[in-house]
């Protein structure tokens, strides 16, 4: 015979309040103290109540709850050990630590608006952060139309109507090309994809910079790689096996400047001596490579408390306005001064 369901009485029996506290407790209602909901929630816990349809979005107690999205990407690797990634990650998690709030990162991976529909209308958070755009520019405008409180990181586009909080990508690429410029490069290779729209902006960075010097971006030395080391160690060796001749590199990610060292190791050439690389991110690891490599520095940590407070603060029927970070150039030993 099967064992009785419990409902919402016998917890409010059992914990001895009514059965308006009880509910109120397990939808972690700020008028029933926390000593109480602890008890509702153990009681619920040891007798299978079936509370998962009442459950707040995080453990009780939390000011707000965020949803972390990521979409689907366009050249940079799905996976979630992407070092940037936690690198947003914990920037999201120190500012919604300090300000009492909860994230859990989704299962959901977004290919189209109908994948960013769903992620917006199946969580129970107070807000989503989607981690990147991908290729869903006109996705999130449309998704912007109904109201959903959400905001991206990501590079600010043509006739934006959602909010995002990214860096200056062109002027990222064209501090590093500059760099690279003023130590006398000339044959500067720029190397990565550029269907991610970050991506395609460094590139513009770089090209203005080019331009600006003078100096003739040939195509040859636009060497398409997808956000790993390991493409862009295969994307290098394939150019040097070509025979091109270049002296620097210009790499649209930390990742892909890290592929691009290993392979110029493994030819027998030498950086900076023989080639300058500059990467895109600041991770971690850029600096304990061999050598140590020169970069464009995110802020993480300002990125993070401005992707919280532009979903949490303001009105929330209207989008916030997009916001650029500065970047700033860190010069270390895979370039030189």
């Amino acid at each position: 015979m099967s064992q009785p369901v419990t409902r919402l009485e016998d917890l409010a029996r059992m914990a001895r309040v009514s059965v308006s506290t009880a509910s109120r407790a397990l939808n972690d209602s700020p008028a029933v103290n926390a000593r109480t909901k602890r008890l509702i929630w153990k009681l619920a816990r040891e007798h299978d109540y079936p509370f998962r349809r009442n459950m707040p979005a995080g453990p009780i107690g939390a000011k707000a709850t965020v949803s972390i999205v990521v979409p689907r990407p366009q050249g940079r690797a799905s996976r979630l050990s992407d070092p940037f990634f936690f690198e947003l990650l914990s920037g999201v998690g120190d500012a919604a630590r300090d300000r009492g709030c909860d994230i859990h990162v989704s299962h959901v991976s977004p290919a189209n608006y109908d994948d960013l529909h769903l992620a917006m209308t199946t969580h129970r958070a107070d807000g989503v952060i989607f981690f990147g755009q991908s290729t869903l520019h006109a996705a999130f405008n449309q998704l912007a139309e109904t109201g959903g409180r959400f905001v991206v990181w990501g590079a600010e586009l043509p006739e934006q109507r959602y909010c995002s909080i990214g860096t200056d990508n062109v002027l990222g690429g064209q501090r590093a090309t500059r760099h690279l410029i003023r130590l006398g490069r000339q044959r500067i290779v720029f190397l990565g994809q550029t269907d991610a729209p970050e991506a395609a902006q460094r590139h513009r960075g770089y090209r203005e910079a080019m331009r600006e010097a003078g100096l003739d971006a040939d195509e040859d030395l636009h060497v398409p790689a997808q956000f790993s080391v390991e493409s862009a160690e295969v994307s290098v060796e394939g150019l040097i096996r070509s025979g091109q001749r270049f002296d620097a590199v210009v790499a649209a990610s930390d990742l892909i400047a890290l592929g691009a060292l290993r392979a110029l190791r493994r030819a027998g050439l030498r950086a900076p001596q023989d080639v300058s690389v500059v990467g895109y991110d600041n991770i971690g690891f850029a600096r304990y490579g061999s050598p140590a490599l020169t970069t464009i520095d995110q802020d993480m940590e300002t990125a993070g408390r401005l992707l919280l407070s532009k979903l949490l603060d303001g009105d929330p029927r209207t989008a916030p306005s997009p916001e650029r970070l500065a970047t700033e150039l860190i010069v270390r030993e895979s370039c030189g001064a």
